[in-house]
């Protein structure tokens, strides 16, 4: 099974395991997809090209993408054809057997940093969730007993810097800023500098949200990994990029450009649980060959969960 990128603390007997928490988070996605595929297969004797058109329609709509849904129909065609699939119960162990492969084979192995800190560079468009989720980031790498500083260098939007600064306060981390407007590779430099003396075992790097179209701000990524080379020489160790499910298909843009340009390493994907397109998940991984890390799945500190795909496919089918 994989394991999260920086861990996962054990739950106590009392909690919800990550499979409930999971089945809670894609509650949509679950109904919205079993229920389509159990109206495309009810009360048919056979699969045939009407029973394929709708179930097209079922992993189209929950935005598995295209590509992923093509495959996926493909393989069925191929699999009725030798007499393989022939009932809903074995057309639905398809599908789910195809979603884990697409999903376990864009897993990576988390990046071993032999001296600390270990660098996380977050990026992602405005409105995504990424101040948030370097919150819930932070307090998960806390409660594996890590120190973790927090670098403001989203000098940009307005607010940013505080917004930050609040969630520093909430977890107890260590905080870097400089003024609004100042350079946000100065600020990461400052930080990196007072991390490694002070052998923080994580610092997390804020970045102004950025629209995948504008090439300027892309650049100023570029630069940012530049100059955290100077203090680190393999950093930014993770570049991680948060994209909200509820974007759909139009996630899946977003990530591309930011894996073309920023060396994205995996995604987190927050609000998970305010769509029935959970789908994209697998889209992601499908077409970029990146790691999901992380999903959101609700508003509270600890909504932040390490993604696995076999609890993630469960979470749908079982």
């Amino acid at each position: 099974m994989f394991k999260s990128l920086f861990g996962s603390p054990t739950p106590a007997a009392s909690t919800p395991s990550l499979l409930d928490r999971l089945k809670a988070g894609v509650q949509k996605t679950r109904t919205e997809l079993m229920e389509k595929i159990e109206d495309a297969v009810h009360g048919r004797k056979e699969i045939d090209a009407e029973v394929l058109e709708e179930l097209e329609y079922a992993l189209i709509t929950a935005d598995l993408g295209t590509r992923t849904t093509t495959e996926i129909l493909e393989r069925i065609r191929d699999r009725v054809a030798r007499n393989q699939v022939g009932d809903a119960a074995e057309l639905k162990k398809l599908i789910r057997e195809f979603l884990l492969e697409v999903l376990q084979g864009s897993e990576r192995e988390p990046v071993h940093v032999a001296q600390p800190p270990t660098v996380i560079m977050v990026v992602g468009v405005n409105g995504a969730g990424k101040t948030t989720s370097i919150g819930k980031l932070t307090r998960r790498l806390q409660s594996d007993g890590k120190s973790v500083m927090m670098c403001a260098a989203d000098t940009f939007r307005a607010a940013a810097i505080e917004q930050l600064e609040v969630w520093a306060q909430r977890t107890g981390c260590e905080f870097v800023k400089q003024q609004a407007g100042s350079d946000p590779s100065a600020v990461l430099f400052d930080a990196l500098q007072s991390g490694k003396a002070r052998k923080i075992d994580y610092v997390i790097v804020d970045t102004a949200g950025r629209l995948h179209t504008k090439a300027n701000l892309m650049a100023e990524l570029e630069k940012m990994r530049r100059t955290a080379q100077r203090v680190i020489p393999d950093a930014p160790h993770e570049v991680l990029l948060v994209i909200e499910a509820t974007t759909g298909q139009n996630g899946l843009e977003q990530a591309r450009k930011f894996t073309e340009t920023a060396e994205v390493t995996g995604i987190i994907l927050t609000k998970l649980d305010g769509t029935a397109k959970g789908g994209v998940v697998v889209a992601i991984s499908r077409e970029l060959g990146v790691p999901i890390r992380y999903v959101g799945v609700g508003e509270q500190i600890d909504d932040l969960l390490p993604f696995e795909p076999e609890t993630f496919v469960a979470s749908l089918f079982d």
